[in-house]
């Protein structure tokens, strides 16, 4: 009965392998360039933000907007809901429910820059090869792109992001392991390529919010 269980398991663990096949250096870089010129400008998400001191998954969802390379805007739903919108000089969080806002500064050495960097490599991908090291695959059903950071302000945001491509050339899910062992994982779904307004990108709060600026800049 054990050798049967073993050579199962070693039957399983050669289908697995012959179902993927590492990219070539120059399959890469067709992959990242059709990804590119595929890349969503908005989409659903649902995200599952797995805490190690709790039991359950934080679970939230929304709608993401994003323009090349750096303006995006990520609009989270439910009992918690929250705004969050980068025009590539400033970023803000706004929480309707407490009619409170962040601003944080962005540029010129911001600690947030290296995180707001993450959110677009994970959006479009766009220069990573000069920031992550790569490691890439083709599976059954699409790609599978694992990023570790090379620079110590982008190992300051994660440890990795795991990203999942679809035959189509979209990003369907990223897993991001955060330096204090935390994960977040995004799925993306209702993807489409049309043009979003300028002023999607533009945040004012609305009358009687109190405005912050944690960071002291």
């Amino acid at each position: 009965m054990r050798t049967i269980a073993s050579a199962t398991l070693v039957f399983a663990a050669l289908l697995s392998a012959a179902k993927t096949a590492p990219l070539s250096e120059a399959e890469l870089k067709n992959l990242l360039a059709g990804v590119r010129q595929n890349r969503s400008t908005q989409a659903d998400f649902q995200e599952e933000r797995v805490i190690r001191l709790m039991k359950k998954p934080v679970v939230s969802s929304g709608r993401i907007s994003f323009q090349p390379p750096n303006k995006f805007r990520r609009e989270v739903k439910g009992n918690a809901p929250s705004v969050t919108v980068s025009d590539g000089r400033q970023l803000w969080i706004y929480y309707p429910t407490f009619t409170s806002a962040e601003r944080y500064p962005l540029g010129k050495g911001s600690p947030l820059d290296s995180t707001v960097a993450a959110i677009n490599s994970a959006l479009n991908l766009e220069n990573i090869e000069n920031t992550f090291q790569i490691n890439a695959a083709k599976m059954e059903n699409g790609y599978e792109l694992t990023l570790l950071p090379r620079t110590p302000s982008m190992k300051r945001a994660f440890q990795k992001l795991d990203l999942r491509i679809n035959d189509n050339l979209r990003v369907e899910r990223t897993d991001m392991l955060l330096p204090n062992g935390d994960r977040i994982v995004t799925t993306y779904s209702n993807q489409t390529r049309a043009p979003v307004p300028a002023s999607t990108f533009d945040f004012k709060p609305p009358p009687g919010t109190e405005v912050t600026t944690p960071l002291g800049q």
